[in-house]
């Protein structure tokens, strides 16, 4: 199969031929043995026993590279409203129809569009688009969460009747609190000027004061725009200030979108989405690292040319991410991933087996990566390679099930000298949420550090 590779990124779709329709999530050609294995093992257990999974006898979601086909992919036979959105998980706009569709729980197809490195030639026009049952194709983000409340009943209203117009007007919001005049970006938006240079501090602070005003309005009925749930107004800001969460420490001192004493309404919020609404949590939203990394990319919002003091902030910020659980958060983060994976029997029964399916169906993928990365001057990471490079995986995989197996299979598979180094890798080469979500990434980077 052909691979198509971005830039100090890893997991990206890997079609040609017959593979059109395999994501980048999906087995390669030919699948995985479902059979049961044991799981009372005491050596590293093989590929085969590993994606013995139960989510690995379901389907997943039909997710597919737009470069992969001449010509728009029709509906008509799925039934399905199939959504274009950008492929690498930078585009806000994007994002918020994507969460929508999630939080409705509809039943979708996605197809990926790079936005950067070249978007097929068919396709006309920005992202988001999403081309609905009867072959229509609709744009404008704002307008496809009307749309897509309009067609779909599911468990979540986002345009509640009884608060319609007061749902319209905090979206509209938006427009008026982030700052303008700030240079267009997928990657980093609302951050620098045209010069490439960041905001002013105070341009920063007077988005979050008026931000954190807005949600003071409803605080006594509920954390969201509109009190007590989730509506289009949650959906249209979450992508902006999930990034501005990441960034915003980075690029000026003592700026802290979740402080709860300077903006105790917006820190409620973040706490509102990250721990109450599954589908963010579980699989949109994007983790703080991954946002960081992109401030270091030039181009597209930013010179990329980050400074010192920027740099040394990115590092602390870093290790920050790798405090490990507590016993409570554990217990809550897999309450809410069972909500998540109640209604989606291709998602693995935790947070960290999820992490274990996307680093079992890629493995074929992340050994070309690795191959072409240790043989770099920059190459920072000691790896093995060949069998040994594949029991490696195996144990990584192995670690990241969990109780499924017993401990002394556990042990083994942490004396591994090179897991370490490997959970550091694939650490370094996500993106999230394109790869992953947030909650199974984050067991990359605490295993770099806890092993």
């Amino acid at each position: 199969m052909k691979g198509i590779f971005c830039i100090a990124l890893l997991f990206v779709l890997c079609t040609s031929g017959d593979d059109s329709h395999v994501s980048a999530f999906s087995p390669p050609n030919g699948g995985f043995s479902s059979k049961q294995k044991g799981t009372n093992l005491h050596a590293n257990p093989s590929w085969e026993d590993l994606s013995s999974m139960p989510n690995f006898e379901n389907a997943q979601p039909l997710a597919v590279n737009g470069a992969s086909y001449s010509s728009r992919l029709s509906t008509s036979e799925q039934g399905k409203p199939t959504l274009y959105r950008e492929r690498h998980g930078w585009c806000p706009y994007s994002e918020r129809v994507w969460l929508a569709l999630e939080v409705k729980k509809v039943d979708y197809d996605t197809v990926y569009i790079d936005n950067i490195y070249g978007r097929p030639s068919w396709y006309r026009g920005d992202t988001p688009q999403i081309m609905w049952e009867d072959g229509k194709v609709q744009s404008e983000s704002i307008d496809l969460l009307r749309e897509v409340d309009k067609r779909f009943n599911g468990p979540i209203q986002l345009y509640p009747d009884e608060i319609s117009n007061e749902v319209v007007n905090k979206v509209r919001a938006f427009d008026t609190v982030f700052p303008r005049g700030a240079r267009p970006s997928s990657r980093a938006a609302f951050l620098f000027r045209y010069d490439g240079e960041p905001l002013w501090k105070n341009e920063f602070e007077k988005v979050l004061r008026e931000t954190n005003e807005l949600l003071a309005e409803t605080a006594e009925e509920g954390p969201f725009f509109c009190g007590e749930r989730i509506t289009a107004a949650d959906v249209a800001w979450a992508p902006f200030l999930e990034r501005y969460a990441g960034q915003l420490p980075c690029l000026h001192d003592d700026l802290n979108p979740r402080c709860e004493t300077a903006y105790p309404h917006l820190a409620r919020w973040y706490q509102g989405m990250e721990q109450t609404i599954p589908e963010y949590a579980c699989r949109v939203r994007g983790d703080a690292s991954s946002w960081r990394k992109v401030l270091c990319m030039a181009g597209f919002g930013n010179v990329g040319n980050v400074p010192s003091l920027v740099s040394s902030r990115i590092e602390e910020n870093n290790v920050k991410d790798t405090a490990p659980l507590s016993n409570e958060e554990r217990e809550e983060q897999q309450r809410l991933w069972d909500e998540y994976a109640s209604s989606r029997p291709y998602v693995a029964a935790s947070p960290g087996r999820e992490a274990a399916s996307v680093l079992i169906r890629n493995r074929d993928m992340i050994v070309k990566d690795i191959e072409k990365i240790v043989q770099t001057k920059s190459n920072k990471f000691e790896l093995p390679a060949g069998k040994d490079l594949d029991a490696t995986m195996r144990s990584l995989a192995c670690i990241l099930c969990e109780e499924r197996y017993d401990e002394n299979c556990l042990e083994e598979c942490k004396s591994d000298k090179h897991v370490q180094q490997l959970a550091a890798f694939l650490d370094f080469r996500m993106s999230v949420p394109r790869d992953m979500n947030a909650l199974s990434a984050a067991y990359f980077k605490r295993l770099a550090v806890a092993l």
